[in-house]
C-alpha cells in the first residue's frame, strides 16, 4: 500500500468516526509520511503535503508550514488543501500561519495556490488585515475573476462571522 492509499484509507475512517483505527494507521504512517515530505522530488512531497490533513494529523502542522513555503506549487497546493481540512473545526490552525497565508494570497505567482490560500483562510478567525487583504483582492482588476470572487465571497462570509463594527 502507498502513502496515497493509505491516506485515502485514513480520510475514510476519519469521515467515519473511527477513531481508533485512524490513530492506528497514523502511527504506522508516521515515519513515511515524515520521511516523505522531505524526498526531493515535488510529486511525493505534494502527496505527503496532501497526506497530513487526509491522516488528521494536527500535530503536523509545522510541517505543513513547511509545505506552505515549498518551492513547488504542487506541494503549496497541498500543504493548504490540508491546512483547510485541518482547520475546519480548528480556527487556530489557520491563526498560526496567518501571515504566510496573507504572503501567498497577496504574491505566490500561481493563481491556483492564491486561490487555495483565500479558501483556507475562510476557517480562521475573522481578523481584520485578513478581510481588508481579501476585499482589496476582490476589487482587484490585475487578478483573476476566479480569485476576485473567492476573495470577496470569503471576505463577506468573514465580515459577517466578525458581527457589526468590522
Amino acid at each position: 500500500m502507498s502513502l496515497a492509499e493509505a491516506a485515502s484509507e485514513a480520510n475514510a475512517l476519519a469521515e467515519a468516526g473511527s477513531e481508533r483505527e485512524l490513530a492506528e494507521l497514523r502511527a504506522k504512517w508516521d515515519d513515511e509520511l515524515e520521511h516523505d515530505a522531505r524526498s526531493q522530488d515535488f510529486r511525493v512531497r505534494a502527496v505527503a503535503y496532501r497526506a497530513v490533513g487526509q491522516f488528521r494529523f494536527r500535530q503536523k502542522t509545522e510541517l505543513l508550514r513547511r509545505g506552505l513555503e515549498d518551492v513547488s506549487p504542487a506541494c503549496r497546493g497541498s500543504a493548504l488543501i490540508s491546512l483547510e481540512l485541518l482547520s475546519r473545526d480548528h480556527p487556530g490552525v489557520v491563526n498560526g500561519v496567518r501571515p504566510l497565508l496573507h504572503e501567498l494570497v497577496s504574491r505566490d505567482d500561481n493563481d491556483a495556490v492564491r486561490r487555495l490560500a483565500v479558501v483556507a483562510l475562510r476557517n480562521g478567525s475573522p481578523q481584520r488585515d485578513t478581510i481588508q487583504i481579501l476585499a482589496a483582492l476582490a476589487e482587484d482588476d490585475e487578478a483573476g475573476r476566479e480569485l476576485r470572487d473567492a476573495a470577496g465571497k470569503v471576505a463577506q462570509q468573514l465580515r459577517r462571522k466578525a458581527g457589526p463594527g468590522r
